[in-house]
């Protein structure tokens, strides 16, 4: 294929510091080249910050994070511990989200590209495979939770699908609403990033009136919010508090350390750093903090009313008689699982499967590849308990996550001040091409970083796959901190081997 190029500074290809691809220059290698990995056109970036504050507010509405309160919660927190370690955690995400998110209006790429100025043309597939795997895992999770959402509701509208006869442990009619719900993710995902926009400027109002509607049905059913916001914390603030909050709040974190790699397959359409900058600010700390505090306050009307809290909202709805309020429900679980699952799960690995193989794989390809592989790992068994999806499946991802983004901004902001040559990201004779595709700096990084940052990692007896004393034994009071530690610690060492580097050229350059 062909296509224009120029270099990542600013000048005649450039529009308000936004690089672009410039006429005359033809980038022709199928290894790493195709329509989806090109930079987008400074014109065709026109996100705003309602398009991002949309975004982030549709992917926060999702039954996942309205059940990460109730979770921490069921780990000994008091409702204003919960909320407070949600808003924390979201606070520190930001900011690696907007790092990283700086290159998407500057220069129009999306992650994989961007990681290639990092570990090399052919090692950024490192860094994109880590986030597919964990994106297929999480489609995986959302679409089943999904599903089961709208077989619980039809369930209670028609009656008799609970009962249906039994197909590998389920309901045949629940593995219905499984697929039909897939299949309904991948429709629109199939149809592009514009199509995914427009969803998402309607999903994320409608989800919020939905989970405002739940919690006026519920407080007018209970006569009020109940006696849980009353209870004390089984922690307390003294030491048995921080033994769980700093786990927690690193699982928090890894909730969203996703989206802190691959936001610039979002903001390469951004209209610039103040939509970008903006957008996430207003959307993504707030909405979480607010949702989090919905979800408790929603729980607790449902103990009033109950006897004992429902923290599942799809399992809080199933219990009105009111036929309206059912679809109502329905129609509200589903938009806002779609959103997330979208947004959040789909459009990562499609870039990041592209990226592998940009001559076999378009992004339609790749959504589909990933809708595929998520049903087929089944990962929704990690949710089975809040140990086993707080602390070892958003313990270990955020730990290599936080690894790869250290590596992406100690990059981007430190060694190359935000400068890259753009024509250089899609060529073998570019300056990224380090030894034969790999950066030695970033492979060691990521391997360091990594083994510091989930080495230690450990489970109680019967809670988790780990050994109790840890993989490795004198890295477990590291384990605790997966996120932070293996963000520092790429950050800091992949800084100073580059910074070394420079001087001594060879070691990073084939000859």
């Amino acid at each position: 294929m062909t296509a224009t190029a120029s270099s990542g500074r600013p000048g005649p290809s450039a529009v308000d510091g936004r690089a672009e691809l410039a006429p005359g220059t033809a980038l022709t290698d199928p290894r790493f080249v195709n329509d989806d990995l090109l930079p987008v056109p400074v014109a065709g970036r026109r996100w705003t910050t309602y398009n991002f504050a949309a975004l982030w507010v549709g992917m926060a509405h999702n039954i996942p994070s309205w059940m990460l309160a109730s979770g921490l919660v069921a780990l000994g927190m008091d409702w204003k511990q919960a909320v407070l370690t949600i808003a924390l955690a979201n606070v520190v995400v930001l900011v690696p989200m907007l790092l990283t998110g700086h290159a998407g209006p500057k220069y129009g790429i999306p992650f994989p590209v961007l990681a290639r100025a990092s570990f090399g043309l052919r090692g950024a597939n490192l860094p994109a495979l880590v986030r597919a795997g964990v994106a297929c895992a999480w489609f995986g999770i959302q679409t089943w939770i999904g599903g089961q959402g709208v077989f619980v509701l039809l369930d209670k509208v028609f009656g008799g699908w609970a009962e249906a006869s039994k197909a590998g442990g389920q309901p045949w009619t629940l593995w219905l609403c499984f697929v039909l719900f897939w299949a309904l993710e991948l429709a629109i995902i199939y149809r592009g990033m514009e199509a995914l926009r427009r969803f998402e400027n309607w999903a994320a109002p409608f989800v919020v009136v939905g989970a405002l509607a739940l919690l006026g049905w519920i407080t007018m059913k209970a006569g009020g919010l109940g006696p849980l916001l009353d209870q004390p914390s089984k922690l307390g603030w003294g030491a048995d508090f921080w033994p769980v909050f700093f786990p927690a709040l690193m699982g928090m974190i890894a909730f969203w350390a996703t989206l802190s790699l691959n936001i610039p397959d979002f903001t390469r359409f951004g209209a610039g750093q103040r939509a970008q900058v903006l957008g996430q600010t207003l959307g993504l700390p707030t909405t979480m903090t607010l949702f989090a505090l919905l979800s408790v306050l929603v729980t607790s009307g449902s103990q009033a009313v109950y006897g004992a809290p429902v923290w599942d909202p799809v399992a809080l709805a199933a219990k009105t008689d009111n036929v309206f309020g059912l679809l109502f429900a329905l129609v509200t679980v589903l938009v806002a699982t779609l959103s997330v699952n979208i947004a959040a799960n789909v459009v990562s690995p499609a870039y990041d499967l592209a990226h592998l193989a940009p001559r076999l794989i378009t992004f339609r390809r790749g959504a589909l590849i990933t809708g595929v592989v998520g049903v087929v790992i089944m990962p929704w068994k990690l949710t089975a308990t809040p140990e086993l999806y707080i602390f070892t499946w958003l313990g270990l991802v955020g730990g290599l996550l936080g690894t790869v983004a250290g590596i992406l901004i100690a990059d981007y902001w430190l060694v190359r001040r935000t400068v890259l040559d753009l024509e250089g990201l899609y060529r073998a004779d570019g300056p990224y091409w380090y030894r034969g595709g790999w950066n030695p700096a970033a492979v060691l990084a990521f391997a360091v970083g990594g083994v510091l940052a989930v080495g230690g990692s450990h489970s109680a007896p019967g809670t988790g796959p780990f050994p109790e004393d840890g993989l490795i034994p004198f890295l477990k009071p590291l384990a605790d901190y997966g996120w932070a530690v293996g963000l520092a610690a790429a950050l800091l060492l992949y800084t100073a081997v580059m910074r070394r580097g420079t001087a001594s050229r060879p070691f990073f350059r084939s000859s």
